[in-house]
């Protein structure tokens, strides 16, 4: 990946430091900086106006060991195929690809997926989201219910970074992923969501509202943070 320094001649950063990089020159930063972009599955380095490839280089030596680690901690990526067992909603389903089909749709233990195989991993992908958007709404409103809040809204989203968000308009939205967890761990998160209905914060009282809708919110929580990255492997 070649670039131009505005103030040097170009230098191939990415074969510097031995591995995939993504290299923004930016007019609005004040220091170099390294980022992981977990979507791409690539570390993101970002240099500054006026920065010299000596102390570039200095930067990437000193963080090579960092990236390093943190790729390795990425759940290697992965696109749903043909005979794969997959987790809906608490249970576990197969993956089976039906050429023939006119739809996708779950049939008793299967998930029965159609069209061309080379496009299976979006529909199946489709599907969840489509399905997730529909179990996940019903839960957000009798939740929020039990706390006398309204719900303006519920949508499903790609994110990266978190794992659900509510507005304090009452917009909530959810990482379509955690449909692939298990049922007491999505449950938790939408208690966690609809509690910022009435606290926009994370203070005693916000958690005090988890815990009465979800008791066991600290262990399901505890399973979020330790294995909920394994869920993006689905990208």
């Amino acid at each position: 990946m070649k670039i131009t320094l505005l103030n040097g001649p170009t230098c191939d950063y990415q074969n510097y430091c031995g591995f995939p990089l993504k290299v923004v020159n930016s007019l609005r930063a004040k220091r170099l900086s390294l980022r992981i972009d977990e979507k791409q599955h690539i570390p993101v380095l970002t240099i500054p106006k006026r920065c010299s490839q000596r102390k570039v280089k200095e930067f990437l030596d000193a963080n090579h060991d960092w990236v390093v680690n943190m790729m390795a901690r990425l759940p290697v990526a992965a696109k749903f195929c043909d005979g794969e067992k997959i987790n809906f909603w608490g249970k576990e389903y197969v993956i089976k690809h039906c050429p023939e089909g006119k739809s996708t749709n779950f049939a008793g233990e299967v998930l029965k997926v159609s069209g061309g195989e080379e496009f299976l991993h979006r529909r199946v992908t489709e599907y969840l989201k489509t399905q997730c958007l529909k179990v996940i709404s019903e839960m957000t409103v009798e939740k929020a219910a039990l706390l006398d809040a309204k719900v303006k809204s519920v949508a499903i989203k790609d994110t990266r970074s978190r794992w659900g968000s509510c507005t304090t308009s009452g917009h909530i939205s959810y990482n379509w992923r955690i449909c692939m967890a298990p049922l007491e761990v999505i449950e938790y998160l939408v208690c966690h969501e609809v509690s910022h209905l009435k606290h926009p914060d994370h203070s005693a009282e916000f958690w005090n509202c988890v815990a009465m809708l979800h008791p066991t919110y600290k262990e399901t929580r505890r399973w979020l943070k330790t294995h909920g990255k394994s869920l993006y492997k689905y990208i």
